[in-house]
């Protein structure tokens, strides 16, 4: 794979069409060395591996594989250590063990993970006792903390979130590949989490299947290498369109350009405009995409969509990631998915339980109650149960640390508890008894 340096409208024409949620550097000269620097640094990811995330991903559109995609809601400079890695590794790994043997089918182990530093915001700016500053959007753009100094946006950032990104995937391949994975190590803390957690008793049963049927197959000798090690693949927003293009490469065996930030990458609720220029740059990259799709989307916009991102009809290239909110994705998401059908247009349906749920607690934190986001999965699951439909994944907003963001679950959270551990960086995360809790309940779902 070779640094892209071809300047043509081909690739560039996005820069010529309006961008949403983009900061405002205060020197431009600045910005042009920074990604200049970015363009010259080694990939993140391979055009190699992307391609076989495609192939995973056309496995989940056509029914035959789910997709676990999860991790924080935004990533911070200075949670870039091994502790805070593993947690939330170890996390997927459990949930991806339930739900491999409820689904019976392979489950695509995809995280929001080495690149999710930058968040769009509703408003650009935030006035707290009568001051008024830019808005925080992320550890990539600017500093959280309420100060003039550090709410302007700085694109030596860029540079940092780069080396953050690669510190990160230099640990992940190291857990994915030496041993930690191992699916007898991942489903005992599955069984520690059954014994000790009110909410995993109820799972008891479920565990014990699994449990059974790893006996079962050691017993007969069988050590596939499969069982030692995973597949596992990073993804983000790509919503810093600068830092995107510094890090889009020509990949010489195909001559064809794949954003090396990471394996895939998606468009925001907040950025798809069709005469956009987030849509116009995912156009003109190999990667599996995403779009989110809120409450307003029409059948036509989504069709539009797939004429935009997915013209040759290309399975896995395509990802719809819902986020309707648990009281309307029962009455909006049927439409959406008969029109795609009917357009015989193959493309993954994957669900976003948590933007669609946030409410404002009376202390003040942004929040989701856990029933909220578990039904609207199940609404999810009912949905497509009813169409004849493929439910092909989840998308989360999760943690592997004991944070008290997200009230309900089975070890119930109360809005008075949330202050206890209220740690993020942006929107609120299930921890990781929720989110095994979640595993659980959508194995069910599965099976029932």
């Amino acid at each position: 794979m070779t640094v892209n340096a071809d300047s043509s409208n081909s690739f560039d024409s996005w820069r010529d069409l309006p961008a949403a949620q983009q900061p405002e550097y205060p020197d431009a000269a600045e910005l042009s060395a920074v990604t200049e620097e970015l363009a010259a640094y080694p990939p993140l990811v391979f055009a190699g591996e992307c391609d076989q995330l495609g192939d995973r991903i056309a496995q989940v559109a056509q029914g035959r594989a789910f997709l676990l995609q999860g991790g924080d809601c935004a990533e911070a400079f200075d949670q870039v250590g091994a502790d805070q890695i593993r947690a939330k590794l170890k996390t997927l790994l459990q949930m991806s063990a339930v739900l491999t043997y409820a689904a019976a089918v392979p489950v695509v182990k995809v995280g929001r993970i080495a690149g999710q530093y930058s968040k769009p915001r509703s408003k650009p700016t935030e006035t707290r006792d009568g001051v008024t500053l830019p808005s925080y959007r992320g550890d990539s753009v600017n500093g959280p903390e309420f100060t003039e100094e550090a709410r302007v946006p700085d694109p030596r950032r860029l540079l940092r979130m780069y080396h953050s990104s690669v510190a990160t995937l230099n640990l992940v391949r190291g857990f994915t590949t030496g041993g930690y994975a191992d699916l007898h190590q991942v489903h005992s803390w599955n069984q520690d989490f059954v014994r000790s957690s009110a909410a995993g008793q109820r799972y008891e049963a479920l565990a014990r299947e699994i449990d059974n049927a790893l006996n079962f197959m050691r017993a007969c000798g069988a050590q596939p290498a499969e069982f030692e090690s995973v597949e596992f693949y990073a993804s983000h927003e790509a919503l810093l369109l600068d830092y995107e293009a510094a890090l889009t490469r020509t990949d010489s065996r195909s001559g064809r350009l794949y954003d090396v930030s990471g394996h895939m990458v998606w468009i925001g609720e907040r950025t798809r405009q069709l005469d956009g220029a987030h849509i116009e740059f995912a156009s003109r990259i190999r990667n599996p995409i995403g779009v989110k799709l809120g409450p307003t989307t029409t059948p036509e916009e989504a069709l539009a969509l797939i004429d935009r991102l997915d013209p040759d009809r290309i399975p896995g290239r395509l990802t719809f990631i819902t986020r309707m909110g648990a009281d309307r994705i029962r009455d909006l998401l049927p439409t959406l998915v008969e029109k795609v059908t009917a357009s015989g247009a193959t493309v993954a349906w994957v669900c976003d339980p948590m933007h669609g749920n946030t409410f404002e607690a009376a202390s003040g934190h942004k929040t989701r109650r856990f029933d909220d986001v578990l039904d609207e999965v199940k609404g999810f699951f009912e949905v497509h149960k009813s169409l004849g439909t493929h439910p092909g994944g989840i998308h989360v907003e999760l943690t592997g640390d004991d944070v008290t963001e997200c009230v309900g679950g089975g070890d119930e959270i109360f809005v008075d508890d949330l202050h206890q551990r209220y740690e993020t960086a942006c929107d609120p995360r299930l921890n990781r008894s929720q989110s095994l809790d979640l595993a659980f309940l959508v194995a069910e779902m599965y099976r029932s």
